[in-house]
Order: structure tokens, then C-alpha cells, then sequence
């Protein structure tokens, strides 16, 4: 029985999660309040790129970035694949629309990657780095 006021969602419609999550202070290894939406999503997003996909069987195979096969290959195709990683790593997050301004700098093992990320709540911009020595 549906209580009286209560309203269904559209056939076919896709319901929005609340982004709503604990706050966490990477460095000192905290959680220090709750945040939510724009915030919220720049945390999942630092989340999802340092966490190598398929290392844990906590998270579904959809959910961190692959990395570690890029280790030991030539920087020209790291360049050529790392921005498809990247985008593909947080598209799998349904509050973020698109990836932006992907720039790559950097020669030999280090590379420095650079993006803007396009969310439901606005967007923000992101770095990466990312070494290449085995």
C-alpha cells in the first residue's frame, strides 16, 4: 500500500542518489564532517583515480582507473591512452556529465595530467600525476 501523499517516480525515470558522504582528510587519515554534492563529488573523483580497478574486491570492476598496465610502456602511448583512462575512470560516477580541457606535460616517467570535470552540481578542475617506472 502506497501512503497517501507519497509521489512515484516517472516510468522510466532514473532516480538521483544523494551524494551526501563523510568527509575525509586524506593526509591525517580523518574523517572530518559530511559534505555533499559539488564536494562530494570531487572527493569520489580524487577516490576513483587512486584507486587501481580490479586491485579490490570491495569496489565493482567499474569503479577505480588502470594504471599499473601503463608501467613500463613508452610515454607516447601512455599520452595516447591516458586521457581515455582517465575520462572513462570518472564517467563511471553518473553525477559527472564530461571531462575538459585534458592537457598531458611532461617527458620520459613523469607526466602531469590536467582536466576540468563537468558535474550536475558544476565543475571543478583536477590534476594527476602519474609515474611510469616500473
Amino acid at each position: 500500500m502506497i501512503p497517501t501523499g507519497a509521489q512515484l517516480p516517472l516510468e522510466g525515470a532514473v532516480e538521483q542518489q544523494p551524494s551526501h558522504t563523510w568527509k575525509i582528510d586524506f593526509e591525517n587519515g580523518r574523517v572530518l564532517g559530511v559534505i555533499d554534492d559539488l564536494q562530494a563529488i570531487q572527493q569520489a573523483a580524487i577516490k576513483i583515480l587512486h584507486t587501481e580497478r580490479y586491485d579490490h574486491t570491495t569496489y565493482s570492476f567499474d569503479y577505480g582507473i588502470e594504471l599499473r598496465s601503463l608501467l613500463g610502456q613508452s610515454p607516447s602511448f601512455v599520452r595516447a591512452d591516458l586521457l581515455r583512462r582517465i575520462e572513462e575512470a570518472l564517467l563511471q560516477d553518473e553525477r559527472i556529465r564530461s571531462i575538459a580541457n585534458l592537457s598531458i606535460e611532461g617527458t620520459g616517467d613523469q607526466m602531469h595530467v590536467t582536466f576540468s570535470v563537468i558535474t550536475d552540481f558544476g565543475s571543478f578542475d583536477m590534476e594527476r600525476e602519474v609515474n611510469l617506472n616500473v
